[in-house]
């Protein structure tokens, strides 16, 4: 439950909301990125970012050596948004640095990155393939007999000795890819297949845009 005893009140309010108006596109950033955005030092911006935390209106996600923070849920967001557009803060489009080759698709250790998994990733949880678990993902029936059609035996991959399913920061995207036993298969998956080929000394993937289309139609719900 959302924690709004005492907020606003508790906000400073124009740098605090300025962190809440530029995760409202759904991107996490870094403490340092919200900083910057907020024009605050990085000091201030960690303080209001634990007030947030405490408060229940963001989350953290450790990744590697960094901690990005992103709303809390939906709930947080249609309140921020009524609040910001009462208050007149404008959003902070997220703008990625990434070369575009890479943040199309590359590596992510063993499974896919970019904005072609990111794109495989939010289909499979619209049709309903892959529900979220405490922090992981279980197949559903249809999302199991789809990846069997396809060649993946997800009871197989459950039974390694790793994750099975899991959200995966995308850094370029700042959303979720998918990881774990599930992802690296359908990174093989994709290799067979010829959807996506490898570069040479490189983590960038080339997928062109049939391929793309061809990944994710045969992952579509029939």
């Amino acid at each position: 439950m959302l924690a709004w005893r005492n907020w606003p009140v508790r906000l400073p309010s124009r740098h605090a909301r300025a962190c809440c108006a530029c995760l409202l596109d759904g991107h996490a950033r870094t403490a340092t990125e919200l900083a910057t955005l907020a024009e605050v030092g990085a000091s201030t911006a960690s303080a209001h970012l634990a007030r947030l935390r405490d408060d229940g209106l963001l989350s953290v996600v450790a990744q590697g050596k960094h901690r990005y923070y992103r709303l809390a849920g939906s709930e947080v967001a249609q309140a921020l948004e009524a609040l910001l557009v009462i208050a007149g803060v404008a959003r902070q489009p997220f703008v990625p640095s990434t070369p575009d080759r890479l943040r199309h698709a590359r590596t992510c250790y063993d499974h896919m990155a970019g904005t072609v998994a990111v794109a495989l990733h939010d289909q499979l949880m619209a049709q309903q393939w892959l529900h979220e678990d405490d922090g992981n993902y279980v197949l559903s029936e249809a999302g199991t007999a789809g990846m069997a059609a396809l060649g993946i035996d997800a009871p197989a991959l459950a039974r390694q000795r790793r994750r099975f399913a899991c959200p995966c920061l995308d850094w370029s995207e700042r959303r979720a890819h998918l990881g774990g036993a599930l992802g690296a298969a359908i990174l093989q998956l994709a290799l067979r297949r010829g959807w996506a080929e490898r570069e040479f000394d490189s983590r960038a993937l080339r997928v062109t845009e049939k391929n793309r289309h061809d990944l994710l139609a045969a992952f579509a719900h029939c």
